[in-house]
């Protein structure tokens, strides 16, 4: 579970109070300047809340080690190109994405290979087959929907999805939203995406939740 206790940053959020559970995938909208991006920061850690808490499964994320925060807070960003390496192949980017959040030294072990392939294979693209290609050939589309397999490769629990397809083009848009919610929901997580998308919006039919004023409420309601 992910509860945000009256959280209180950088004068953009204020007294932001929100609980998301288990299974749940949840818009955030909101106009530009609302805060989104700011309650992305105090989710994983990257600021520290003037006052207020984010816990996560009970901890206080802000006061663990940013590599056990690490483990619990996965992140894919705007751009594809900031996701993945362009001149590195498919199997070397997934290679450092599932060592996230381990010790140094750990011994690699399985077959890591067959399973980036099973991974790959359930986005229906066909990437399971060129792994050994530079990640630079690959569409924006086709990079943006590695980048979200290569952010669930090590172990997490808070999925956190940043205007992801601000740089595609509606087919791409619809289909990277759609392996978002799809391996939130196979992996049982929590995922929370930023869009203005407003098509996407409209035919969404999970959890909305706007954000004005610094504060959050379920889409619905009066602010």
């Amino acid at each position: 579970m992910l509860e945000i206790c009256d959280v209180y940053a950088r004068n953009a959020l204020k007294g932001v109070k929100l609980t998301i559970k288990r299974g749940e995938f949840v818009l955030i909208v909101g106009e530009n300047g609302a805060g989104k991006s700011t309650l992305f920061a105090a989710i994983s850690a990257s600021i520290k809340p003037t006052s207020g808490q984010v816990l996560i499964n009970g901890q206080g994320i802000a006061k663990l080690s940013p590599r056990k925060r690490s483990a619990l807070v996965a992140n894919v960003l705007q751009d594809p190109k900031l996701g993945t390496i362009g001149d590195m192949t498919i199997f070397e980017n997934m290679n450092i994405a599932y060592m996230r959040g381990k010790r140094r030294g750990v011994f690699w072990h399985g077959n890591r290979r067959r399973l980036f392939e099973e991974k790959l294979a359930k986005l229906g693209m066909g990437l399971e087959t060129r792994l050994d290609e530079y990640a630079s050939n690959l569409s924006g589309g086709q990079r943006q929907a590695l980048s979200l397999v290569m952010s669930t490769l090590a172990a997490y629990e808070v999925l956190l999805l940043d205007e992801i397809t601000a740089s595609l083009d509606d087919r791409s848009s619809e289909l990277v939203m759609t392996v978002a919610q799809k391996i939130a929901e196979q992996d049982n997580k929590i995922c929370l995406a930023i869009t203005h998308d407003a098509e996407y919006i409209q035919k969404f039919k999970g959890r909305i939740v706007r954000l004005k004023n610094g504060k959050t409420k379920d889409a619905g309601g009066e602010f």
